[in-house]
């Protein structure tokens, strides 16, 4: 891609701290530099097809092909959801300025990344029998997540991309459709197949398109599944690779599914003691340590940090004003915040091909209502 004088200068004074974000919280307006800077981790690495990590069945020779083959939008960023958060990140950044200086390269890039051919080549991959579990479910939410940001967004570019996306959007609703009644026990992990964050993801997305089918399916299969929970052992968490928290994308997922008092109540039977910070769950409100951004696991706690703020932020906004849980839960997401940020500039691609994705999620505070 050829990139713009506006970005090669910023390129060349790029603070590995990331200026003004570091200091930024959920909410927070970010400034033309800040969105700079997050912008420029995705162009990097959105064309940057090695390093690279598949997750590719092979059926005989003819399978073996490069990333770029395999995923001719997707194939970047280290790994097949990583591109994919990228670009949505991209989008959200291009949709909240469209006339900062760095749009010019974003349009350029997502124009040149987001064909109908190319799509329609993205699609194709999940019809083969052995590719039907690719991502799941992962990547399908996050690829659900950027066909909601685009059919929110009255412009002529994104209306455009949404249609050539719309191929590969449909084949992931009918797999999530096919996938979620045959799920008997809902996965709960600190890392990429927790069903709690993608549910919560895919239900944002059915609201979006009003999609009435797919909204009753996770709705009834979060009652069902979650609503008897209570006690969560908070003080399990983290574990030593985490970039989620169970506990917190659980609630995150719940406050979309219950009215307002019902959660509240919910929350109560599930985090006892959030009121006072017991020490059942104090882990749940202390940011992770991240002791090696080096290494490609260790460093998820960095993500575990972001992601737990913004599913901490997401319980506050559905608490009463008065309810005493919020100031508790103002604090931690403050402290997560920042102690996620730290590390989005890190000088390291283990941590710069998709940190910068939850760092922009958290900050402008996504699948919040207000």
């Amino acid at each position: 891609m050829r990139l713009s004088v506006f970005y090669l200068a910023a390129l060349l004074s790029f603070a590995p701290i990331g200026g003004q974000a570091a200091e930024l919280l959920p909410g927070d307006a970010l400034h033309e530099e800040d969105m700079l800077n997050f912008a420029m981790l995705a162009l990097d690495g959105i064309p940057k097809e090695y390093p690279n990590k598949l997750s590719h069945v092979m059926v005989g020779p003819e399978s073996v092909q490069s990333p770029r083959e395999l995923h001719p939008v997707f194939y970047g960023c280290f790994d097949w959801h990583s591109s994919v958060h990228g670009h949505w990140m991209l989008v959200k950044l291009l949709k909240m300025g469209p006339d900062k200086v760095v749009a010019q390269d974003i349009r350029k890039l997502l124009n040149k990344q987001f064909t109908a051919e190319k799509l329609m080549q993205e699609a194709a991959y999940f019809n083969k029998f052995e590719h039907r579990n690719f991502e799941r479910m992962y990547g399908w939410a996050w690829a659900l997540r950027l066909a909601a940001e685009l059919h929110t967004w009255d412009d002529p570019d994104a209306q455009r991309w949404a249609q050539h996306l719309g191929p590969l959007e449909r084949r992931l609703v009918k797999l999530t459709k096919g996938y979620l009644p045959r799920l008997t026990y809902p996965i709960r992990i600190g890392e990429h197949t927790d069903t709690a964050f993608a549910l919560g993801q895919i239900l944002d997305y059915a609201r979006t398109v009003d999609d009435g089918e797919l909204i009753d399916l996770i709705e009834s299969f979060c009652r069902e599944k979650y609503l008897a929970d209570t006690d969560y052992p908070g003080s399990y968490e983290p574990s030593g690779h985490d970039f989620f928290s169970q506990a917190w994308n659980e609630a995150d997922l719940m406050r979309r599914v219950l009215a307002p008092e019902e959660f509240s109540q919910w929350l109560g039977r599930f985090l006892p003691g959030l009121a006072t910070e017991d020490a059942r769950i104090k882990s749940l409100l202390t940011p992770a340590i991240v002791s090696d951004p080096e290494d490609p696991k260790i460093v998820h706690l960095a993500g575990l940090n972001l992601s737990r703020a913004w599913t901490q932020n997401g319980a506050l906004h559905a608490l009463p004003e008065n309810d005493p849980r919020r100031a508790v839960l103002q604090r931690s997401v403050a402290a997560h915040t920042k102690a996620g940020l730290d590390y989005v500039f890190s000088g390291h691609y283990e941590g710069e091909h998709w940190l910068a994705t939850f760092a922009v999620y958290t900050l402008a505070e996504v699948g919040i209502e207000k």
